[in-house]
């Protein structure tokens, strides 16, 4: 099918565009459509998956509803081949491939110290022959055989086999209580160096592990209270109580608090000793451990290995977002509650994190709707499209989110879950309706004042080194003489012969 046959009318005139908007808008970044005739013309409203509005003025009544049925279609073409990604031609200089930029090997070395000798990386699921959702090469225990993984992916739901970083699907025990000694093993050597339909594992059958419940709600869920967020934060004439009461009732910062409560409990515990919110908590945990993480490069190879190697489905689960009039049974803004809860982090601990709350937001509308592709490898993507990885690692590019503040902080950090310190992230949810100049304006103003701070210590720096040649110079030819352990505080005296 050609992309004429969606378009009703490929050129209108005198078309008015009642508020600017400063970005291309890609027809896969389209949430709904609406049409409102009036009089001889008519208004097409478009509420973008990025919380975004905008509406045409159409001459023609005509016009109106060919335009609003052109644009509903193009943002529901099913045939992924059709999408921007495949048709997309870079207008810049590809300085790093990044379909290459995170190998499992490469990984492996990262955390060489860590696997030690006690892991390797399995080819098991080369061609994607165990599971769909998992990449071709994983690290397991060096115990554990490729034949083993074979009979654990069958008793794992979608072939879901534990992996590093331990996530896995449910196994299926069903109500007979089912057992796979091969799956046991292998959870278990991972500490020698365990609601019935799916299941979970018996502790007794895996003795190893302890199994700790957090309560999580389901994906589903998420999706209902994205909506009504969005519905509050668009409720521009309520009262402030109101508002709140609206906030509150949308359960959005409840799910916050509750993702960010369990990734700390999995941190609390590696440091003392599925394919949605498993993926969400696991890579918090990493957030708050490891300070690599925090950096533009650890961030990036987080998404990676813990979200699009481990099999999320980005176009499932972002098809849709809250503006949409019709639901589907798979959209979830999984990924979106993971950026928030990072958020949630970076402004408990805004110097610790290389980048700033830009480059999430970034994050977030690639992956609703991107040139590039930040999907899974699969129908020879890496042949085929860019990289988002790709366009993100040019200088010119991360020079923009750079954070001014930020100061390495090799500690872990642990945020606070209260409720007064989960905020309501503004700069996302709330971007259409408050003017963010003067935030801008203050960041650039930090960024001003932390580069000359840089000046001034490197001045500081130089001149210091200046001085010790001069004293150097000054003991050589007799005009000082070095101090003794009760001297002044240069360390010199002068010589009064």
């Amino acid at each position: 099918m050609e992309f004429a046959e969606f378009i009703k009318t490929p050129m209108v005139d005198r078309v008015n565009l009642r508020k600017p908007f400063c970005k291309p808008l890609l027809h896969s970044s389209v949430d709904s459509v609406e049409k409102r005739l009036s009089g001889s013309g008519g208004v097409v409203m478009i509420r973008c998956k990025d919380f975004t509005r905008l509406a045409l003025d159409i001459p023609t009544a005509e016009e109106c509803l060919n335009v609003a049925q052109s644009i509903e279609q193009l943002s529901h073409i099913d045939d992924i081949t059709l999408a921007y990604p495949f048709f997309y031609r870079p207008t810049f200089d590809i300085l790093e491939d990044g379909w290459h930029a995170f190998h499992q090997e490469s990984e492996k070395n990262r955390y060489k110290s860590l696997l030690k000798e006690d892991w390797r990386i399995s080819t098991a699921n080369k061609e994607y022959r165990l599971c769909q959702s998992y990449p071709q090469s994983v690290f397991v225990p060096k115990a554990v055989t490729d034949e083993m993984l074979v009979k654990v992916a069958q008793f794992r739901q979608n072939g879901r086999f534990p992996a590093v970083l331990m996530r896995c699907s449910q196994p299926l025990t069903g109500a007979s209580g089912k057992r796979c000694k091969d799956d046991e093993k292998l959870v278990n050597a991972v500490l020698g160096i365990g609601v019935r339909g799916g299941g979970y594992e018996p502790e007794a059958h895996y003795s190893q592990w302890k199994r700790i419940n957090q309560s999580i709600e389901r994906r589903p869920v998420f999706h209902e209270s994205l909506i009504k967020l969005i519905e509050a934060c668009s409720d521009t004439s309520a009262t402030q109580d109101k508002w709140l009461s609206k906030l509150e009732s949308s359960g959005w910062l409840s799910h916050v608090k509750d993702i960010l409560t369990c990734a700390c409990l999995v941190a609390q515990c590696v440091d003392k000793d599925g394919m949605d919110t498993t993926l969400q908590v696991t890579s918090l945990a990493q957030v708050i451990m490891d300070p690599d993480c925090r950096t533009f490069t650890g961030f990036e190879a987080l998404i990676e290995r813990e979200w699009l190697q481990a099999g999320h489905p980005f176009t499932d689960r972002c098809a849709k977002s809250a503006h949409a009039i019709t639901k589907q049974r798979q959209e979830s803004p999984v990924f979106l509650l993971f950026l928030d809860c990072v958020w949630q982090i970076w402004q408990q601990f805004p110097c610790s994190f290389e980048f700033t709350e830009d480059f999430l937001i970034l994050l977030f509308e690639h992956a609703y709707s991107s040139q590039f592709d930040l999907e899974r490898r699969c129908l020879k993507l890496e042949s085929r499209t860019v990289s988002l990885w790709s366009y993100l690692n040019r200088p010119e590019v991360l020079g923009r989110y750079i954070n001014p503040m930020y100061d390495p902080n090799p500690m872990v950090i642990w945020p606070s879950v209260a409720p007064q310190s989960l905020l309501l992230w503004n700069g996302l949810f709330l971007r259409s309706h408050i003017n963010q100049c003067k935030q801008e304006e203050a960041w650039t103003e930090v960024a001003k004042i932390r580069q000359y701070d840089k000046e001034l210590r490197s001045k500081v720096t130089k001149l210091r080194r200046h001085l010790v040649c001069l004293e150097k110079e000054a003991t050589a030819a007799g005009v000082i003489l070095p101090a003794t352990l009760d001297g002044d505080v240069n360390g010199f005296e002068l010589n009064d012969s």
